[in-house]
């Protein structure tokens, strides 16, 4: 009798140790809890501030374009969610092993130029550069650095680019 106790005790222990270390499927672990991201402006805002600019800036953007050559410049860059994704990874990998601390990502406006191609000839680009600081070591006297530098990192550019008004 005392064997048969000993063995249902290592059952309900046993059981105890493999409900609290075991992992649970997906459908019982809950979910990362999302955060909405300070900045974030309604459609209306960004259907305003989109006016905004082709009331204050389409002309003059359009005329410096047929100068060179075109009707229109672009207005927008587009990347695949894999891209940004990935190069997010990529920045914050390459950051780590050169000493940075990649606190964000920062976006440009640019041109190609004359030698890019008939395609993107003298249009408007925009290309990510991830911003941060350099790691300082905790016993720095130089700990408090609130100023985000662009990081020396390959950005990321090639979006998909186009002269369409939002949205």
């Amino acid at each position: 009798m005392k064997k048969i106790g000993s063995i249902i005790l290592g059952f309900i222990i046993g059981a105890f140790v493999t409900y609290y270390f075991c992992p649970r499927t997906v459908s019982e672990v809950k979910e990362a809890k999302i955060i909405k991201p300070s900045g974030v402006i309604s459609i209306a805002e960004a259907d305003s501030l989109n006016n905004n600019w082709t009331k204050f800036r389409k002309v003059a953007v359009d005329s410096a374009a047929k100068k060179q050559g075109r009707n229109k410049d672009n207005r927008w860059a587009a990347w695949s969610l894999d891209d940004i994704e990935n190069y997010i990874s990529y920045a914050k990998n390459q950051s780590d092993s050169l000493g940075y601390d990649m606190t964000g990502i920062r976006i440009y406006l640019g041109v190609y130029g004359k030698n890019a191609g008939q395609t993107k000839k003298n249009l408007t680009t925009m290309f990510m550069v991830p911003t941060g600081k350099k790691s300082v070591s905790q016993a720095s006297s130089l700990i408090f650095q609130s100023r985000r530098d662009n990081i020396p990192i390959d950005p990321l550019n090639e979006g998909q680019g186009g002269d369409s008004s939002y949205p």
